[in-house]
């Protein structure tokens, strides 16, 4: 992961990575299963800040929260992957998702303890943020990662994914690209005439 100004890949790098790398092993959500989730965050918006995980255990949330907040960080632009409640709509859509999925994540999660603790002696979330990073160097990219990475090339690839899907499904990541729908713009005059031309077209045609 190489750092920005925030000391975080920014979202838009993380945007490029998504469309950029095979998601081995990928948790697949479909549309429907997204747009459930997000409305029962929106209601919960309202009732209470912060839900309690229902498939995390507590030591996988605290881990969770800093993983996505080092793939979607704080910007000048929006808030962080955790300010988006990205935790809280994995921790839904896993309640509901199938076991292999669920054995991914929480192997994925055991995973990165087991490599930090076999690196620092310590787990993730113990670990400096500096330790963090060089270890999520060693498995954000998957052309240069070692064979023997293999394991958190995939889960990483495929957190990276869910992470995404998280944050953009949300009101901020929709604020965050300036997304407003379908709206009327009275003051559409049509395409340039520089574009038509360059394109070969006209309105007269």
């Amino acid at each position: 992961m190489s750092d920005d100004k925030n000391n975080g890949m920014s979202r838009r790098d993380a945007l490029k990575l998504l469309g950029a790398v095979p998601l081995t092993g990928a948790l697949h959500w479909t549309p429907e299963a997204i747009s459930r989730a997000t409305h029962v965050l929106q209601q919960d918006d309202v009732e209470a800040p912060k839900v309690r995980p229902k498939f995390f255990t507590a030591h996988e949330d605290a881990t969770v929260r800093i993983l996505v907040d080092l793939i979607i960080p704080r910007d000048e632009r929006s808030g962080s992957a955790t300010d988006a409640r990205v935790p809280e709509f994995m921790d839904y859509m896993l309640g509901e998702a199938t076991e292999m999925n669920r054995v991914e994540m929480r192997g994925g999660l055991a995973w990165l303890d087991t490599e930090c603790r076999t690196r620092f002696n310590a787990n993730f979330v113990n670990c400096t943020d500096a330790q963090r990073r060089q270890l999520l160097d060693d498995i954000s990219w998957p052309e240069k990662a070692r064979p023997e990475m293999s394991h958190g090339v995939a889960f990483f690839n495929s957190f990276r994914d869910f992470t995404a899907s998280g944050f953009f499904s949300s009101q901020m990541g929709w604020k965050d690209v300036r997304y407003i729908g379908n709206v009327f713009n009275p003051n559409w005059n049509g395409c340039p005439t520089e574009v038509l031309h360059q394109l070969g077209v006209s309105y007269d045609s």
